[in-house]
């Protein structure tokens, strides 16, 4: 699959640390078995010295060309990558944070469900601590189309930092659209609606970054805003019944509440675990 040419999109803003955005800039670039033909960097605003100069370093360091895009002002993940997905020269786009770590063999097997027909595929994802690396749990997505398509009615059925798409599947279902911290399920929402063949594999093939708090910020007012935004919108188009919205907003509402603990526990279940 060396041949088919496909482009890499990574946003970096002044919140990424440095270290962690050159181990994976390295796992997604340099030290995949199926390289990408082109990086696509995007800065989201200003940011520190170290990270700038991370930046560079892995821009000189690339085997493959860089297009990096530096945007004067934060304008938020929707808008850079629009931004990004405009200079991707390829149709087949692999997306990746700043912050987590791909697998050698990630492009080597997304990229065959790619060319067969899939417009979005992602893959299952191993959680690691900050501080030891240390595996604390795993994602484990549906992986059959119909599977994937009834999940989407309830949770997100993708694991956005693993996922590679068609940008054309992505431009017929509106592309990237501001979604408070809810983005990404929105689109993956979207493009199912409009028809897009969809699969996940189910090896994690991404290592997710846990730091501390990452499951007391899936809490509190402003996730449980963005959470019913969200809620509002797929009923909007359609994407959800009636009884389907108001399931999602009573227990996604207690979720967002409950001690950490316990959204800890629930999470486990109905998230990594893939429980709908």
């Amino acid at each position: 699959m060396a041949e088919v040419p496909f482009t890499l999109l990574m946003p970096v803003y002044r919140g990424d640390d440095p270290v962690h955005f050159a181990r994976a800039f390295t796992s997604t670039v340099i030290d995949q078995r199926v390289r990408p033909s082109q990086v696509v960097l995007v800065q989201d605003g200003p940011v520190g010295d170290e990270l700038a100069a991370a930046i560079h370093d892995a821009i000189a360091q690339s085997p493959v060309p860089v297009t990096f895009e530096a945007i004067e002002h934060n304008v938020g993940l929707a808008r850079a990558l629009t931004r990004g997905l405009a200079l991707s020269e390829h149709d087949i786009v692999a997306r990746m944070d700043a912050d987590d770590v791909s697998l050698s063999e990630r492009f080597a097997r997304q990229l065959p469900l790619v060319v067969d027909g899939a417009d979005l595929v992602g893959t299952g994802m191993l959680e690691f601590l900050d501080d030891d690396g240390s595996v604390v749990g795993r994602r484990v997505p549906r992986t059959a189309h119909d599977d994937i398509v009834a999940y989407s009615r309830f949770h997100d059925p993708f694991s956005h930092p693993t996922v590679m798409y068609r940008r054309s599947a992505v431009e017929r279902a509106g592309g990237y659209e501001p979604m408070g911290l809810m983005e990404d399920y929105w689109l993956f929402a979207r493009m199912i609606h409009s028809g897009a063949s969809v699969a996940n594999l189910a090896d994690p093939l991404v290592m997710y970054r846990v730091g501390a708090g990452a499951y007391a910020r899936r809490g509190g007012r402003a996730q449980w805003r963005s959470e019913l935004a969200l809620q509002k919108a797929l009923r909007g188009i359609g994407f959800t019944t009636r009884a389907q919205y108001l399931r999602n907003v009573a227990v996604r509402g207690v979720y967002r509440f409950v001690p950490e603990r316990i959204r800890t526990v629930m999470y486990r279940r109905w998230i990594a675990g893939g429980e709908a």
